[in-house]
Order: C-alpha cells, then sequence, then structure tokens
C-alpha cells in the first residue's frame, strides 16, 4: 500500500512539474530560441580554474545576447529543469540527453564546447547545434596563447560571432 501511494505521489508530481514545463514554453517561443551549455575543460592536468567552462560560456552568452536574432534560455532554467528531471552529471554528459533537454525547455538551438590547455596553448571549439535533427550547423576554434584570461575570454567571444 505504501508503494502504491509513494508511487501516485511521485506520478502527480511529474506530472506537475511536466505541465509547468510546458505552460511556460510559449513565453521563450518567439525568435530562434537557444541554449547554451557550460564550455567543457578536455585539459589533461585539468584547469587551475575550476570554474572557466562556465566563465567561458558567460561570454558565448553575453555575445547571443547583444543580437536580435536569438533569445537565450538563462542557465538557471536548464540548471531547474535538470533537477525536475534528476537527472545526473553522467546522464547530461551525453549530448542526445542535452538535446531532448533542450526541447523540453523550448530551444530550437544549443551550443556546445570544450576547451584544451597544454603547456602554453589553449584550443576552444564552439559547435550550434539544432535541437530538432542534432545537426551542427556551423563550428568555430582558436588557438590562443594560454596566459591572458583577458585573451581568452575574447577570443571566447569573437568565436562565439562566427556561430551567429
Amino acid at each position: 500500500m505504501k508503494i502504491n501511494i509513494f508511487f501516485v505521489g511521485c506520478l502527480a508530481v511529474l506530472l506537475l512539474i511536466l505541465c509547468g514545463c510546458a505552460a511556460q514554453q510559449p513565453q521563450i517561443q518567439q525568435g530562434k530560441v537557444i541554449a547554451i551549455w557550460d564550455i567543457e575543460d578536455l585539459s589533461p592536468a585539468g584547469s587551475p580554474f575550476p570554474d572557466m567552462g562556465e566563465l567561458l560560456s558567460a561570454g558565448v552568452i553575453q555575445t547571443f545576447k547583444e543580437t536580435d536574432t536569438y533569445t537565450v534560455v538563462e542557465r538557471q532554467r536548464l540548471l531547474l529543469a535538470l533537477e525536475e528531471l534528476n537527472l545526473g552529471t553522467t546522464e547530461i554528459a551525453d549530448e542526445s540527453t542535452r538535446l531532448r533537454l533542450g526541447k523540453l525547455i523550448g530551444a530550437k538551438f544549443m551550443v556546445f564546447g570544450a576547451y584544451i590547455v597544454i603547456e602554453n596553448t589553449m584550443r576552444l571549439d564552439l559547435r550550434l547545434v539544432s535541437v530538432e535533427t542534432g545537426a551542427i550547423l556551423k563550428t568555430a576554434s582558436r588557438v590562443i596563447p594560454a596566459g591572458d584570461l583577458a585573451v581568452w575570454l575574447e577570443n571566447t567571444r569573437d568565436a562565439a560571432e562566427e556561430l551567429l
């Protein structure tokens, strides 16, 4: 009996969450809606700056926000959707799972990216992906000297502009 009550309660909460997400989607469906994920650190030794991917992503977000072409899904909305779906970090590492999440929040496009630092060089790769098809629509890459954070941010924004 306890299991059935628990199951019904969980099902009711899930339905409320899905209804809440569906009700909010029309507000952001105008124009091209895009979600931007944190840029992943693929460096062999790990980054000395643990939040660098989030910082670089902020540059991408700002670049897209400054255009009239895209409506950027706020990072908080992505995190709330992840929490509501109870997805762990291993599940969101899979790009197809992130694309399904993009559909749920009403995004038409997503930006994924990664950077790697080896010795005195940082390489940055960004890609614009269609949520509907999973097709990569555009890519941008930069190879940058590794020492200057301002140069990293400037090049990240320049790479993001290539995706527009």
